[in-house]
């Protein structure tokens, strides 16, 4: 029986070491800002005029992602939790607002992570079973996950569609939060969307985040680059 094809597709090394340490330093830097609120804080980018050092590593990674036509842009956040204290439960993204209006359920093409750092466990777990709620974290009832581990650099994507969470520190399933501490696990997760999702904002409308911004003479230079 052949194998089947991976669902999690891995590149390491994704973008150019000062490029990665530029970003790096900039999502440091946001210390503790909506910390709490970090997944509810989340951005739209149709893939024009980039506003802010986020949005230029997009478009770096664009090729990266099998998507060529039917495109519309990019939703994008920031996943920072302790791996002894998991924050997420698995599930599969979708248009959040329209599903919880009563609309259909709508996937992104792809969801694509850029991890950060290095934690202990916090491994990506991806499957093509669907989330259990008579199991700790909606866990599906499987074993048969792709997994990625936290590396710096290090680019993922997989289909919109699919089942995903993160492991605790011991790389297990969570079911609550563990004894001891950790460093945050921080990854910039980018979803690619054929439509925008419903109600989300453009970094500009937001108003938070404003040190990932990029100066006006940083904004020409990117959009000359491009052309």
């Amino acid at each position: 029986m052949p194998a089947r094809a991976p669902l999690v597709h891995i590149h390491d090394h994704a973008l150019p070491d000062p490029d990665f340490a530029r970003l790096w330093r900039k999502v440091r830097a946001l210390g503790t800002e909506r910390l709490r609120q970090t997944y509810q804080t989340t951005f739209w980018f149709d893939l024009g005029e980039p506003s802010n050092v986020v949005e230029q590593v997009i478009l770096e990674l664009r090729p990266r992602v099998p998507l060529r036509r039917g495109l519309a842009g990019v939703e994008w956040w920031f996943s920072r939790m302790r791996t002894t204290d998991v924050q997420v439960d698995f599930h599969q993204d979708r248009d959040e607002k329209l599903a919880l209006r009563g609309g259909p359920l709508v996937h992104p093409r792809f969801t694509s992570l850029l991890f950060m750092n290095s934690v202990r466990g916090g491994a990506l777990a991806v499957t093509r079973a669907l989330p259990c709620e008579d199991n700790p974290s909606l866990a599906p009832n499987t074993q048969d996950f792709d997994l990625a581990m936290p590396r710096p650099n290090r680019f993922v994507y997989f289909r919109g569609d699919l089942t995903h969470g993160v492991l605790d520190a011991d790389n297990q399933i969570p079911t609550g939060k563990l004894p001891g501490t950790s460093r945050l696990r921080v990854t910039l997760v980018m979803n690619w969307w054929a439509q925008r999702p419903t109600d989300i904002p453009t970094f500009a409308e937001s108003k938070v985040y404003r040190s990932l911004a990029l100066a006006p003479r940083a904004r020409a230079t990117s959009a000359g680059r491009r052309r």
